[in-house]
Formats: C-alpha cells, sequence, structure tokens
C-alpha cells in the first residue's frame, strides 16, 4: 500500500493542495460559495494564495449537533451505520465540497453529489461518501455540502422584499456548487459538459426539483436519483413559500426576536433550540423546513410541472424496505416510465440484522464502502456492489450503464416498463411486485437499533 502524499494542482483558476492516496487524489473542504444566515450564497469566482483542500470541512449546523444520537433509536441505527467514528465540525460557513479524481485525471465525466437528510440533516464527510472506487473506474466525484433545516429553507416577508424571493437556500447552494463545478472542475481534470447528478433521499428529491427548473437546462447530461424520485402526495409536496412564514414567525417568537436582522444575529443553538421545542408541539415542521415554491427555483407547484423535467438522461432506484417503500416504488416506477429512466429495485437484504434493504442501504454498496462497516457481508455482497458501480461509470460516461458482459439492463420505452432487480441469487430484469413491497415495509417496518 503506498503512502499518502501532498499533491498540488496550480491552474490559471485556483492553486489547491490535496492528498494523493493509492489510485485516486482527494480534495476535501474546498470552500465553493459564501453565505451568512437567511442570505443567498454568493459563488466564489477567485481564489487568493493556495487552498489548502487536506481535511473535511464544516458541516451546516442541526439538531445532532446538540441533540445526542443516542436519545433515538432510529437515530442510533443511522449513526452506526454512517457516522459512528467520525468526528464533525459544525458552523454556518459550510458551503463546501469534496472532490475524488483519478491520478493523472483529464477530461474524466464528473458526478456530483447531494447528500440526504429529509432536508434537515446530513454532510458530505458521512460514510459512505468516498469516491475511491469510481475514480479507479475513470470518474470524478464531487460531495457537496448545503444548508439544511431552519439555516436552509426559512421565509420571511424581509427576505421576500430584499431578494423579490424567500426561503430555498438549500437548494439554492445545491445549484450554486453545481455552477462553481462546472466552471472550475477542468482544473481537476473533469469534463465540465459531462456532468451527472446523483443523490439519494432528500438529495434525489431536490435533483428532482432541479429537473424542473428551465433555468438548468445544461447545467448537467445526467441524473442518478436513489430513494427519492417522483410525485409524492399533495401534503408532501412543496407548499408556497408565503404558506409557511406563520411556522417562521412562530420560531422568531420562541427564540425572543422580533425582526429578521436579530434572528440573523443570535447564537445558532438558540434558533436550533426553538425549532426543537417546536417539533413536539407541531406536526408539520418537516413540511416547513424543506423546498417551497419560491417563483425562482421551483415556479409552479411541483404537481404541475413534473410532466415537463428538463431532457436528461435518467436513471431511478430504490430499495425494498425502503422508506415508505411500496409508495417509493409505484411514484419512482411511474416517473421513470414516462421518462424513458433506467429503474432498478435493490432486494438485497443487508446481513446482520432484519431490516432488508434499508432506507440508503444501497449508498455503501454504489461507492464500495462494504469493509468499512460492521455487517457481514459476504461476496454476493462484494459482487452487488461492483456491478453497481460498473454500471454507475458506464451510465456516467456514456449514458448507458451496460457493457462488460453484465446484465443487461433495459430502459423504460415508449411507457413500457422495464426494471432491473439485484437480489441476493442474481441480477436480472425483472417486474416489479408492489404488494410484495408493502408486505416488507409492514413486515419489517423503521430500521431498529
Amino acid at each position: 500500500m503506498k503512502e499518502n502524499k501532498k499533491i498540488e494542482i496550480h491552474s490559471p483558476m485556483i492553486h489547491v493542495t490535496g492528498i494523493e492516496t493509492e489510485g485516486c487524489r482527494q480534495f476535501l473542504g474546498i470552500p465553493y460559495a459564501k453565505a451568512t444566515r437567511f442570505r443567498y450564497a454568493l459563488m466564489i469566482e477567485t481564489y487568493e494564495g493556495v487552498v489548502d483542500a487536506s481535511s473535511f470541512g464544516n458541516s451546516c449546523p442541526q439538531y445532532r449537533q446538540f441533540y445526542p444520537q443516542l436519545d433515538n433509536p432510529e437515530r442510533l441505527f443511522y449513526y452506526r451505520e454512517f457516522r459512528k467514528d467520525l468526528t464533525f465540525h459544525y458552523d454556518e460557513d459550510c458551503l463546501n465540497l469534496n472532490i475524488f479524481t483519478p491520478v493523472n485525471a483529464e477530461n474524466c465525466p464528473v458526478a456530483v453529489f447531494v447528500h440526504g437528510g429529509g432536508f434537515n440533516s446530513g454532510s458530505n464527510q458521512e460514510e459512505p461518501f468516498r469516491g475511491y472506487e469510481l475514480a479507479k473506474r475513470g470518474i470524478i466525484t464531487v460531495f457537496i455540502n448545503y444548508r439544511v433545516g431552519v439555516f436552509g429553507y426559512m421565509t420571511h416577508s424581509e427576505i421576500q422584499r430584499e431578494y423579490g424571493r424567500d426561503g430555498n437556500f438549500g437548494l439554492d447552494d445545491q445549484r450554486t456548487a453545481l455552477l462553481w463545478v462546472r466552471k472550475f472542475i477542468s482544473s481537476f481534470g473533469g469534463d465540465p459538459e459531462n456532468i451527472t447528478l446523483f443523490g439519494q433521499s432528500a438529495g434525489a428529491i431536490s435533483i428532482q426539483y432541479h429537473c424542473l427548473n428551465p433555468a438548468n437546462t445544461g447545467l448537467f447530461k445526467r441524473v442518478f436519483m436513489i430513494s427519492g424520485a417522483g410525485l409524492f402526495p399533495k401534503f408532501a409536496l412543496p407548499r408556497r413559500a408565503e404558506d409557511t412564514r406563520e411556522y417562521w414567525l412562530q420560531l422568531m417568537e420562541k427564540t425572543g426576536c422580533s425582526s429578521l436582522v436579530e434572528l440573523r444575529r443570535i447564537d445558532a443553538a438558540a434558533v436550533l433550540s426553538a425549532a426543537q421545542e417546536m417539533k413536539s408541539e407541531r406536526k408539520d415542521t418537516l413540511y416547513n423546513t424543506m423546498p417551497v415554491i419560491d417563483g425562482f427555483l421551483l415556479k409552479k407547484p411541483v404537481d404541475e410541472l413534473i410532466s415537463n423535467p428538463i431532457r436528461t438522461d435518467c436513471m431511478i432506484s430504490f430499495t425494498n424496505n425502503d422508506m415508505y417503500a411500496a409508495l417509493m416504488a409505484y411514484i419512482g416506477c411511474q416517473y421513470g416510465r414516462a421518462n424513458d429512466a433506467y429503474i432498478c429495485y435493490f432486494d438485497q437484504d443487508a446481513p446482520g440484522d432484519d431490516n432488508g434493504a434499508f432506507h440508503s442501504c444501497d449508498l455503501r454498496y454504489l461507492f464500495g464502502r462494504l469493509e468499512q462497516s460492521w455487517r457481514p457481508y459476504t461476496e454476493r455482497d462484494e459482487e452487488i456492489s461492483c456491478q453497481l458501480m460498473d454500471y454507475f461509470a458506464a451510465y456516467v460516461k456514456t449514458g448507458n450503464p451496460n457493457g462488460d458482459g453484465r446484465p443487461d439492463w433495459q430502459p423504460c420505452k415508449n411507457g413500457k416498463l422495464h426494471v432491473l432487480q439485484i437480489t441476493n441469487e442474481k441480477t436480472s430484469m425483472g417486474k416489479v411486485s408492489y404488494p410484495k413491497l408493502g408486505m416488507n415495509m409492514i413486515r419489517k417496518g423503521t430500521p431498529k437499533a
């Protein structure tokens, strides 16, 4: 095993130092924009001096920063899966990204990942967000941080007056990161004309919203939405910005702030404490701390826009014990059928407990990070991981995931549904059974600690 060594990129646009490991170069914590609280981000256009990209950057302040992971079995489950033994630093100066490239990368295709977390948590530093194995397949991977929760989605009439829109700071951060990648990725050996935008859960939902914005035409060439594609029930769709302001006025009242100016100045812990208190008082907290119809990034209600997304290659996946498993499968297949997507049903139960193919379990397979888990993965799991990475790498390069003797993966065409099924026995084209998915959801339920 080669020792890590310091490496340097000195281009006309950016001078940055990173680390080279065997088969991969990594540049961590690169700031892509600056933003103060409840203001829209400004992309960094020029850099002075050398950017040290040898360690992870800050994550957006969020509830898990102040409330222990062990107070809730569900949080304990995902803590063990993706955050145990990792150290996170939280600060509102959190708009940074991590880039993983092949050694001697030249005009490589680029995949930009948007993490999940229900729009209220998450970080680009979590396991398994590493691009080592995809770099070996010729792919540059970029993992972005963006604002979440109260810092990502507040709405207020003063923000509207100041900017002509309000809310969607987190969604706007994601778009800003994409603009940064388009401008700077060639310095890292990437092809700015061949960008795939992919993400999971809230990250996948975000990507779908970006696909509904005509202003994003040409910003990315392909998408891969993991456990988050399709039209959710009406109550779960973005509300109009002005319809969420009452929630935020109540939050301000709890903090003792009478104006947005005051709320921008108080300690982040006080803001998060007020939001946490409101979770026990209101059942609609989640629907007020997520993207809104702002007339800018989301111009109209999603159900009016979803039938006419911008033209991109499209890939969709969901798992057998996904969050709202039967619904996720149904809406994903409906959306995929309408958009000639490649659809994958991940039916490989994760070993080690009885939670099946739980929501997010496929991420370790996609990034080749099985060995970093506590779970007793098998040779079949390793085979699936390699298949998924090979499929994805081919898709990022050409828009077609097939090749090298892998089972043929057909896209939906002319409204006809085709689904690749990955199981503990084989990978093949098959038919999705919604009742089966529904029974799995009922039988297994929420992941157990």
